[in-house]
């Protein structure tokens, strides 16, 4: 299949590593299974792609190998597959916590959401068994953590998504400009473009565009928040920090009539600032390796190159955040054994690298990234990012609550429109995330 055809797909997929649930759903009591049954049909919610079928063949493979395998004594051992939507799953999903017998017996979900499914009871805790799983113990450590809550896993990584910096060749040829390998030469860059091409954004930034913020308050020594101390684990906000307000003073002064002008780029997302790359209008723009099929499709197809963004220190590498998706087990199933080991077919290194093949889902596995890398020269920038230290959310349900509130986009569209100064902003922000925190618990 061409590259085209894998790689335009996963766009939906990973946007949900800055997607959380909106809908809120009563606590979930104990509805954990009463029994283990090894036979029996087992039901299994995966996402819909926008072009779902690359992705159906991959697990439709997985699940005759787990068929084959219980083949004789469990010869009754059956999978149904259902393709639900992304934009419904939170709804769905924490309906079927609350209703054990409607509920399927795995479910893919999204990095961002496997805190609040913990705190509703909704997934089982399978530590045991991904410990004592080969496959395991080549993860790595971003993705460990993106199942992991309180030193519990609660299912397996399926796949990771960072961001990098897409530039245009030939507008960097053109001005005799190399690329920044330092954030203070990202900005004054970005300038030098805009300053040279008013046409163009010199770097494509967006007020809404939370997770292309990240890096730079990480890079700069800052943090999202902070885990208490004591025995509840409450996390505790720290964006108004010294070191995260050096940060959110660094990417906010790229919002001006001399880079990305506020009146148009304060409402912009990470979309909007990829497509305005790759329709020509920017000469940088902070894309994920999901990203890429729309740049191809783009404009500027063959006048660009992908490095990842840089720290703060010249040949640093700022952290990104870590999105992609999981797949875990629901705490009422009634057939947690093989439910475990459909997982760990559905999860395993073979289907990631098929993944990857058809859809271009980046594995979370280290030995099989290296072999994607050498198949398709530009993944290494994001897997050079990934190498570096990626990021994750805060792992409480508490962050559903601030994502979907919008509240760091706010704290930077504040400061962009002059209504705030960052030191306001950012304290207004951290009031925000720890009331969602100290109700989360």
């Amino acid at each position: 299949m061409k590259l085209s055809a894998r790689i335009a797909v996963p766009t939906a997929a990973l946007v949900l590593a800055g997607l959380t649930a909106t809908a809120c759903a009563p606590q979930t009591s104990d509805n954990s299974a009463k029994k283990d049954e090894k036979s029996g049909t087992l039901r299994v919610w995966l996402f819909q792609e926008v072009s779902n079928e690359p992705k159906r063949k991959v697990v439709d493979r997985a699940v005759d190998a787990f068929r084959a395998r219980h083949k004789g004594a469990a010869a009754d051992v059956d999978v149904e597959i259902e393709y639900i939507p992304v934009e419904t799953r939170a709804q769905k999903i924490k309906a079927a916590f609350n209703d054990p017998k409607s509920a399927p017996d795995l479910i893919e979900y999204g990095n961002t959401d496997t805190a609040g499914y913990v705190k509703d009871g909704g997934l089982a805790d399978v530590s045991e068994e991904f410990g004592s799983w080969a496959d395991a113990k080549d993860t790595d450590p971003t993705a460990r953590q993106s199942v992991t809550v309180d030193g519990k896993v609660y299912g397996a990584p399926l796949f990771v998504g960072v961001r990098a910096l897409y530039y245009r060749t030939d507008v960097f040829k053109d001005l005799g400009l190399k690329p920044p390998k330092s954030q203070a030469e990202l900005i004054t860059t970005a300038k030098k473009i805009r300053e040279a091409k008013p046409a163009l954004y010199g770097l494509a930034v967006g007020g809404a565009y939370t997770y292309g913020a990240m890096p730079f308050i990480w890079a700069h020594g800052g943090e999202l928040a902070e885990k208490g101390g004591g025995s509840d684990g409450t996390y505790t906000s720290a964006i108004d920090s010294p070191a995260a307000q050096k940060g959110i003073k660094a990417y906010t002064s790229l919002f001006g009539s001399d880079n990305c002008p506020a009146a148009k780029c304060a409402e912009m997302g990470g979309n909007d600032t990829v497509t305005a790359f790759a329709s020509g209008k920017a000469g940088m723009a902070i894309g994920g390796d999901f990203s890429h099929a729309a740049v191809e499709a783009g404009k500027v197809k063959g006048k660009y190159a992908v490095v990842p963004l840089p720290g703060v220190k010249a040949g640093e590498i700022a952290p990104a955040f870590a999105g992609g998706n999981n797949i875990g087990v629901l705490k009422s199933s009634s057939h947690r054994t093989l439910a475990v080991d459909l997982m760990k077919e559905l999860a395993g290194k073979k289907t990631q690298a098929e993944l990857f093949d058809a859809m271009g889902f980046l594995p979370t596995y280290t030995d099989v990234r290296e072999v994607a890398a050498k198949k398709e020269p530009f993944v290494e920038p994001f897997i050079k990012t990934l190498a570096a230290g990626a990021k994750a959310a805060p792992a409480s349900p508490g962050w559903a609550q601030i994502d979907s509130s919008l509240v760091l986009p706010t704290m930077f569209q504040e400061v962009v429109s002059g209504r705030k100064d960052v030191a306001a902003a950012s304290g207004d922000a951290a009031k925000k995330m720890n009331d969602a925190f100290g109700a989360a618990g």
